[in-house]
């Protein structure tokens, strides 16, 4: 049950406000002075307080309840507090909210007003408590990702990229394929690389080839390489990819694109470790670790007998979803500011930009869309305008597809909010939120509490 700690000279003071607080489910602690008002603090958990201006008799200038605010925000920054006086001065008032007083009420008080500005203050700092272990806990999770995984130098910072890596520390060190999916531009061989390098061939080689890059009839002397005359323009034998990569690890991209003949002698590698080169009847032997890509929907390409059946459970022993970038919102600014690398900082305006843009090119359109920016720009900082990013009729940000619906703008939000009087669970109801969804949404674009 929350707790509401009165301090306050009178006892009748305190008697109501139990009473008021007791018909909201509120358990109410009392403290007659400011010493054992901040005793209690020390002791008992508090979730708001609510203490009066005036102590002494003799006087009304409220400088022994100031001086009492000002010792709880030291000893308690987090804690809300209400004021209530019987004599209200206006420049002190105004003073001690700057101060960071969450409200400032006159005796004899409106009960609705009290209890709304009580109510919505306690589930403010639930919500902030909530947020602050959610915080906690993506940090640790990050911390320990950190220090299991050489993640070369990647910047992220996404719960969607967290799960992805969490698996990938436990993918890495096994010796067995791996594919992995996402659309272009989306960062698979980024997590191909990193899959190397926390493997336990992370010393051997790390060679790559596009099988979307090459002619279908030279695919084949790519991967398992040639003899001499083995085909037009061949003057001399030569390695294919499998050789070069013996002992360490094949990162073979766009593997959708690879040539049926081509998957049957991969499907062999696969199963055997043995290949021979093209003109060549003598077989050779690797240990290879293959991890492929692909933005291809290879179970479709199955149906239609464009890909074979085994190759595909070979390859997918085990999947990576790599997401889109317009799936991991939380990394769209470590990422700008990871390929800006200190040369410029953002605007304000351009960094709500980036968020909202809807990145169909994912994690390569971002880093172009940067490196075009410094190369332009001319100010001290990269603006709106230097991004090119398409905007809106009155020169703000479009949103992302899709994002109006999911997250609700500021405009939305306040209005649903203005709505709801403060009560940020009806607010939330209204916007189609969870209010743990709604609070860091509010923290996102810096609104503050109501």
């Amino acid at each position: 049950m929350p707790t509401v700690l009165v301090i306050d000279d009178n006892p009748a003071i305190a008697t109501a406000l139990e009473v008021l607080f007791s018909l909201h489910d509120l358990r109410t602690l009392y403290a007659p002075d400011p010493e054992q008002g901040l005793a209690c603090l020390a002791t008992e958990p508090v979730d708001l307080v609510v203490q009066d201006m005036n102590f002494r008799a003799d006087t009304t200038s409220g400088e022994e309840g100031e001086d009492l605010f000002r010792r709880i925000r030291q000893a308690h920054p987090d804690l809300p507090i209400v004021l209530l006086t019987a004599w209200t001065h206006l420049e002190s008032a105004v003073s001690l909210v700057k101060a960071g007083a969450a409200d400032y009420l006159g005796k004899p008080w409106d009960d609705a007003r009290l209890m709304a500005t009580v109510s919505n203050l306690i589930e403010l700092g639930q919500a902030n408590r909530l947020l602050a272990r959610e915080r906690g806990a993506r940090q640790r999770t990050r911390s320990g990702i950190a220090s299991r995984l050489d993640l070369r130098g990647m910047a992220w910072a996404d719960d969607a990229m967290a799960q992805l890596l969490g698996l990938v520390a436990q993918v890495a060190p096994a010796d067995v394929p791996v594919l992995i999916t996402g659309p272009n531009g989306a960062g698979k061989e980024c997590i191909a690389a990193i899959v190397q390098a926390n493997s336990s061939v992370r010393d051997g080689p790390f060679v790559t080839l596009n099988c979307g890059a090459l002619p279908a009839e030279l695919i084949e002397a790519e991967l398992f390489g040639a003899e001499a005359g083995a085909y037009t323009g061949a003057t001399k034998a030569r390695e294919g990819k499998f050789e070069a990569a013996d002992g360490g690890t094949l990162f073979l991209d766009e593997i959708g694109n690879l040539p049926a003949a081509g998957q049957m002698k991969l499907l062999r590698v696969l199963e055997t470790g043995r290949f021979e080169r093209l003109g060549s009847n003598r077989e050779r032997q690797v240990k290879v670790r293959v991890i492929s890509a692909t933005n291809a929907d290879l179970p479709a390409m199955i149906r239609a007998g464009q890909f074979r059946e085994d190759l595909y459970y070979r390859l997918n022993l085990i999947e990576l979803r790599v997401p889109a970038l317009a799936d991991r919102p939380d990394d769209i600014l470590p990422l700008a500011e990871h390929f800006l690398a200190g040369a410029k900082p953002l605007s304000p305006a351009a960094r709500e930009a980036l968020r909202r843009h809807a990145w169909p090119g994912n994690v390569r359109e971002l880093k172009n869309t940067l490196q075009r920016a410094l190369l332009l720009g001319t100010g001290a900082e990269i603006g709106v305008a230097e991004l090119g990013l398409p905007l809106a009729p009155d020169g703000s940000a479009l949103p992302a597809a899709g994002l109006a619906d999911a997250e609700p703008d500021r405009a939305a939000i306040e209005a649903a909010i203005a709505r709801a009087n403060g009560v940020l669970s009806q607010a939330a109801a209204e916007l189609g939120l969870s209010r743990q969804a709604l609070y860091r949404r509010l923290e996102r674009l810096g609104i503050g509490r109501p």
